[in-house]
């Protein structure tokens, strides 16, 4: 039961389009739907609420009002920039950030201050964002647009929080797809050839040889196992731990995994050529990429261009091939998803390993 008279805006051949339902919230007359209508420091604010339901608009009012409070309470400058307020929010973010994601979201924000540069932050609207998408989305690959779009919407969302906007207006625009890549994953007999091929170059080589065998055998990433130090490794217990060192993991999560035979192979031999007593933090691999190495054994060979991570993707194949479900290789390279990456990427491996087993079944009742 409505306790004021009913109030509606101007009418439409006689019939009230919205009419007044209580403090702020009003109700369309042909639709039934409520929309709020807040003003604060002589500026009005109107918002469908999305909802025919009475309780749930007030409750939406409510949250919306609260918006509009913390709205216009500003910690810095009205006039504020585009660029003034990345660069602020940049300084604050990149000191939780590894420096390769603080490197990467810096180059993100350059590209973003060429649209948006001196326009007030107060100024953008969802036309402004739009604008950017269609001007900038047209030029470059879905995961370059991705990652430029994650940045944008994080400033804003900055902005909201500082006072200077009330709503996102980033957040309509949508992320792109990424078409499939295909892995070119090593065989067994590429990687045997890759590995004779490096040693063969030379005595210095014998590092890099040791790198592409360790990220083959562990499922490491490239940053984990140029990181493994002796004190990660525990003989007695046939176990390593994978903790990134100083700069940490992917997820910033250590995680402990078997030493696989061939693996502890590698790095009893690895112990035995440091010759000198070796101390627990010494690193196991004296450099930290084998990149010149492969790219010349490569092209020596005659193997298609192999990099670092294609190893790790070496070592899930073969994984697969040994029967070891998704979950279990997820938990040993690192996934915390219980394998559903692993079996997105690497389904087709399993079916075509099981074709090829079928093929073994010859017996018949003939």
């Amino acid at each position: 039961m409505l306790t004021q008279p009913v109030k509606a805006s101007a009418p439409v051949n006689g019939t009230p389009i919205f009419k007044w339902v209580a403090e702020c919230l009003y109700r369309h007359s042909d639709t039934g739907r409520y929309y709020a209508l807040v003003k604060r420091q002589g500026k009005q604010f109107r918002k469908s609420l999305k909802t025919t339901d009475r309780q749930l608009a007030e409750r939406k009012l409510s949250t919306f009002r609260l918006k509009i409070g913390r709205f216009g309470n500003f910690t810095r400058d009205r006039g504020t920039t585009f660029i003034e307020l990345a660069k602020d929010w940049l300084d604050l973010t990149k000191t939780r950030l590894k420096p390769s994601s603080a490197k990467s979201a810096a180059c993100c924000i350059k590209q973003l201050e060429k649209h948006f540069g001196i326009l007030p932050v107060r100024n953008i609207t969802t036309a402004h964002c739009q604008e950017w998408e269609k001007n900038r989305g047209a030029s470059i690959s879905a995961s370059t647009f991705n990652h430029d779009r994650t940045q944008l919407i994080a400033v804003l969302n900055f902005a909201v929080k500082e006072g200077l906007l009330l709503e996102n207006p980033a957040l309509t625009i949508k992320r792109r797809k990424l078409p499939k890549r295909k892995i070119t994953i090593p065989t067994k007999e590429d990687f045997a050839l890759l590995l004779a091929t490096i040693r063969a170059s030379g005595r210095r080589a014998g590092a890099g040889a040791n790198l592409i065998e360790l990220l083959a055998y562990s499922g490491m990433r490239l940053s984990e196992a140029t990181a493994l130090t002796w004190a990660d490794i525990d003989f007695e217990r046939n176990q390593f731990a994978v903790t990134g060192g100083l700069k940490g993991t992917k997820n910033h999560e250590a995680r402990t995994v078997p030493l696989f035979p061939a693996l502890r192979s590698l790095l009893e031999r690895i112990k035995a050529e440091q010759k000198k007593e070796t101390t627990p933090d010494q690193r196991l691999i004296s450099i930290a990429s084998a990149k010149k190495s492969v790219g010349s054994a490569c092209k020596k060979a005659k193997l298609p261009h192999f990099h670092h991570h294609l190893f790790r993707h070496f070592f899930v194949s073969q994984a697969i091939e040994a029967g070891v479900d998704f979950k279990t290789i997820a938990a040993w390279v690192g996934h915390k998803d219980g394998g559903v990456l692993v079996a997105r990427t690497y389904g087709h491996l399993r079916d075509t390993h099981s074709a090829e087993m079928a093929k073994r079944m010859t017996f018949s009742a003939s």
